[in-house]
Order: C-alpha cells, then structure tokens, then sequence
C-alpha cells in the first residue's frame, strides 16, 4: 500500500508525531498486559453480553510446526488463563485473515479458523467449532464451504443471533475460481450461512457472486436484520465499498454505499468494518482513487438502507486495516493504521454522526509491514480495547485500553 499514500500522504506525515501512551501522561490510552505470549500475531477481540472481552489468537506451538489458535477471557480487569482451542501443522497462517471467537446468546463459545485442504498455496476451508463449557473442550471442526475445490475460502466474519445458539458467518468463497491457478481467474464469491449445535451448517445462500479476492469482510446485527459490508469487483475492476442486508423478505441486492470509483488491477487486501446499535450503523473503510489513500467514515440511522456522506478522518497517510465501535452518544471510535514504513502507528479517533472529529489518539507505534496485521478494537462498558501485534522488537500481541470518559469529543 505504500505506493498508494503519494507526495500528499509524506507530506503530511512530517507534521504526524507518534508518541508512546505510556509517555503522555494525559492520555486516555494504557497498555495492558496481553495473555499472548511470544511470537503470537493475528488477534481478534469480542465483546460478550455480559461485559467480558474475548480475545483470540496464532501463537506457534514451540519445538514442532505446527501453530495453535488461542482465547483466553479478560473479566474484571483481569485475563482468565490461556485456552488452546487447537493445535495443527495445516493451518493456513496469514497476516490479512485470521481466526475469531464470538460467544453466541446461549453462552457457547464459537471459533473459526482457515484449514488447508490441497498443496496449493491457496488450498483452504473455512472451519468452525463450537465449545459449550467455556472453552475447556471443544466439537469437532466442521466446514462452513460445502464444496470440495483446492481453492481459497476465507476473511470470514462471523455474528451472533439475538438468542438461542445460532451464529451467522459470511465468507469469500474461490469455488469457482478453481482450475484458474492461484488468482489466475473465475471470480470469488460472497457467501453466507450459520452454524448451530446439532443441525450443522444451514441457512446457505449466495450473496454476490463477484467480490474483491482477498479484503476482510464485516457483519453486524441491526434491529431490522443482519447487515454486511465487503469489497466489491465491478466488471471494469472498480472495487469499492458495498453491503447487503437480510430483511423480512430476505437479502437485497448488493448496494454501492459511496461511489470512490477506486480502479485497481488487484486486491488491496483492506477491507471495510462496520458496527451497529439498533438501528444506529456506522461504516468504514479505506479507499485509494488516484492513488491517494483515504480512510472514510459514514453514518447510517436506518439499518443501512441509507447511509450519510463519507467523512475522511485519516491525517494524509492512512495505510487502512480499520476497526471500529459505537459509542453511547451516536459517535464512533476508529482505529486504523497511519504512517509510512515504520514511522506509522496504530491510532484511534472518535467521529460523531455529524461528521465532528476528535484529535487523533496514538495507540501504539506500529508499521506498514504485513506483519503489523490488523488492529482489532472492542468495547465493554466505558473500556475500547484495541488490540495489535508489535514487530518492533519481539513480536507479540498487545493490548490496550482507551477510558471513554477520557476521550475528546
């Protein structure tokens, strides 16, 4: 991506300064302790029901090959042990798509992970298990793809229901890009289903058949339905920033929210987030027309059916890889990473539905390199928690907490 910030994005990262949290004394933003150990990368956070966070994990497995998917709960200020969900020598390891965790309604706990099925270099399926007793055991892992292609199949997003055990996933599906090589042709798909004790995978459908290869995907549950948001692939390879939403009548169509008009030959590999509160959504993603990076933010108070103007909230130098929560006044917090090289930092800022914008925190520093993956952002209470691996020294995931209370408006 770095060839996409341009003269305007350097420029004005010379007036961008990061500064360690634990050297701002005013600063809302504290590093925690991480129950990650070292050489753990690709975390993910879910914010329970009950107030808990969860937070999962790749950490390799010392003295063999194989890699293990962590969780572990952090309640009252304080991390639970560690939970090995699995350990296996096929996962498919990648800095842009990785495993998550949710907690469905009932309590159940459910993970996903990306499992190789052939030689290829892209050869997976997505896999999910479910744990009834708190992670101590967990079912055997099942396949959310229900083809048998040597193809990719990933940047899965998964949701909880209202209630019961139900949880819904959405996947990029490569089925039909199969016999085409590694990208080499076909086009990958949107799909979605859900997963529930006893009855398996069901609730199969497809929900747009040519999609951006390699962006991570988002769900969320609004009053009136589920909500998704991926990158989509115009026929003339505009890839911009679309949604579909699950109404009474079942899913619409694949809608455009903003017309970027990002043309680009490949996959950007930064994909959207989004979150939402009853009928209160807010969206954001990166986009580059022009070779000028940008993030972008928009609000919607009608379930997604309509959205405002995008709002830009990065300092010049967005390199993307966005998160983001709502807060209890209609704003949002995003956190993204801004910076070039590894002058770049992980930072958050809070945008309000009108388009107000605070300074920008800094989180941590980072970089643009693959290894920095993702950031990951959760609330809980008056607590954002975000969520990162560190390459600067002895890579690990870390882990800090934002005091809501604290934060400019």
């Amino acid at each position: 991506m770095r060839g996409l910030l341009g003269l305007t994005g350097l420029l004005a990262l010379l007036s961008f300064r990061f500064v360690a949290c634990t050297e701002a004394d005013a600063s809302p933003v504290r590093e925690l302790s991480s129950p990650a150990g070292r050489s753990s990368s690709a975390p993910s956070l879910f914010a329970t029901r009950g107030g808990d966070l969860l937070m999962s994990w790749l950490e390799p497995v010392e003295g063999s090959s194989a890699t293990a998917i962590k969780i572990a709960r952090f309640r009252k200020g304080e991390w639970a042990s560690p939970i090995t969900v699995l350990r296996r020598d096929d996962l498919f390891v990648n800095w842009a798509d990785f495993p998550s965790v949710v907690e469905a309604a009932d309590g159940s706990l459910v993970v996903h992970w990306l499992q190789k099925n052939g030689a290829g270099t892209y050869a997976y399926d997505v896999r999910v298990a479910r744990s009834r007793d708190g992670g101590r055991t967990w079912g055997s892992g099942i396949k959310l793809n229900d083809d048998d292609t040597q193809t990719e199949h990933g940047f899965a997003s998964l949701q909880p229901h209202a209630s019961g055990a139900t949880v819904s996933a959405v996947w990029l599906d490569g089925r039909e890009m199969a016999g085409h090589g590694d990208h080499g042709g076909g086009d990958m798909s949107l799909r979605y289903a859900t997963t529930d004790p006893g009855r398996g995978i069901q609730s199969r459908a497809i929900l747009d058949e040519r999609t951006c290869e390699c962006c991570t995907t988002d769900m969320a549950m609004t009053s009136e339905g589920l909500i998704v948001a991926y990158r989509d692939r115009s026929p003339d390879e505009v890839r911009d920033i679309a949604i579909v939403r699950k109404t009474a009548k079942g899913w619409t169509e694949p809608r455009i929210v903003h017309p970027d008009g990002w043309k680009i030959e490949g996959c950007p590999v930064n994909g959207p987030q989004l979150v939402a509160d009853g009928r209160r959504v807010a969206l954001a993603w990166f986009t580059a027309p022009d070779d000028k990076g940008r993030l972008n933010v928009a609000f919607s108070g009608d379930s997604g059916k309509t959205f405002s103007a995008p709002v830009r909230i990065d300092e010049g130098a967005a390199v993307g890889r966005v998160d983001l929560v709502l807060l209890d006044d209609g704003s949002a917090l995003v956190s993204w990473i801004e910076g070039i090289g590894n002058d770049a930092g992980v930072v958050a800022r809070r945008i309000s539905a009108d388009g107000r914008t605070s300074a920008v925190q800094t989180v941590a520093p980072s970089s643009t390199a693959r290894g920095a993956g993702f950031p990951r952002i959760a609330r809980t209470g008056d607590q954002v928690f975000v969520a990162w691996t560190d390459v600067a020294a002895e890579k690990r995931v870390r882990i800090a907490g934002i005091d809501i209370p604290s934060l400019s408006k």
